[in-house]
């Protein structure tokens, strides 16, 4: 019996081409929210997986995953322009000149700025995004290196300083606080410094943070935080479980204060002992590879 005949095969057939048409419908999506037709894609503030944090225009969180899904669909002549505007430095100065357009890599900074759009930006430094960035092969294998030394080196200071007490770096710092520019009145209730989006420590990401270190060849380091990470998933806020996957922690003090059984902390959990176990970083390897054969080695 060949494929085509098996039982179900047609099912199987429509579901295929269901799945590639939406994907395609999808990218297409994309594209609309590129206001420059830049293919670089911006938002609306709280628009991605951050509910109570501010991330306006062309952010680095959502255009990494743009860019990853874009490698691995084999769109890469896209991928190439989207990582050429990336890698472009964000403007500087009170007027933006007609041919100048902004980008996402910040001056004298080794990590790629959180978001940027016209004459704004933000400099917080953001984990999940610049993670994506090394993972996906958008920051070389050199800024990778530099970059992971400089988180490592900043959260020993928010140690020394009592504003982290784990061994894992929060999702966002240096964090917003009352006097800042950026803060927001709602972050009184739902975002101290320290919590939730502004610089909470959330399994997931720090997974994909352990995941990026493995990309970067700091392979020890990587082992190192995975066993912070097992650490930081065992205790529960509500339930009595060996393992409480909880969706967030209190940087301060690495309380559990989100939702336990969070599937994303413990999927990615899982990832990232996946790739310490092998040395390699399963999806981001192909991404990698395509990227580094683009830039011509």
């Amino acid at each position: 019996m060949t494929e085509c005949t098996k039982p179900g095969a047609e099912t199987t057939g429509s579901s295929v081409a269901w799945t590639l048409d939406a994907v395609e419908k999808a990218l297409t999506w994309m594209r609309y929210q590129s206001p420059a037709d830049r293919i670089l894609v911006a938002h609306l503030p709280t628009s991605d997986w951050r509910d109570e944090q501010w991330v306006v225009g062309y952010g680095l969180y959502v255009n990494t995953v743009l860019y990853s899904a874009l490698r691995l669909l084999g769109k890469n002549d896209r991928a190439d322009t989207l990582r050429d505007m990336m890698e472009r430095f964000t403007v500087k100065g009170e007027r933006q000149q007609r041919h100048v357009h902004e980008g996402l890599v910040l001056r004298h900074k080794p990590y790629f700025a959180m978001w940027s759009y016209k004459v704004y930006r933000s400099d917080r430094f953001d984990l999940l995004g610049n993670s994506l960035a090394i993972l996906s092969g958008i920051a070389s294998q050199t800024r990778a290196r530099h970059l992971v030394s400089w988180i490592e080196a900043e959260c020993e200071g928010l140690r020394r300083n009592d504003d982290l007490a784990v061994a894992l770096p929060p999702n966002l710092f240096p964090y917003i606080r009352p006097h800042d520019p950026d803060w927001m009145p709602r972050y009184g209730r739902y975002n101290q410094p320290g919590e939730y989006h502004n610089g909470g420590v959330w399994p997931f990401i720090c997974a994909f943070y352990v995941a990026a270190l493995v990309a970067a060849g700091r392979l020890q380091l990587a082992r190192r935080k995975l066993m912070a990470l097992t650490e930081l998933i065992r205790p529960a806020r509500a339930a009595d479980v060996p393992f409480g996957f909880n969706e967030w922690h209190r940087a301060q003090d690495g309380t559990p204060q989100g939702e336990d059984w969070q599937t994303w902390s413990a999927a990615m959990y899982l990832y990232a002992a996946e790739c310490v176990e092998r040395g390699a970083t399963p999806f981001f390897d192909t991404i990698r590879q395509a990227t580094s054969t683009k830039r011509g080695g």
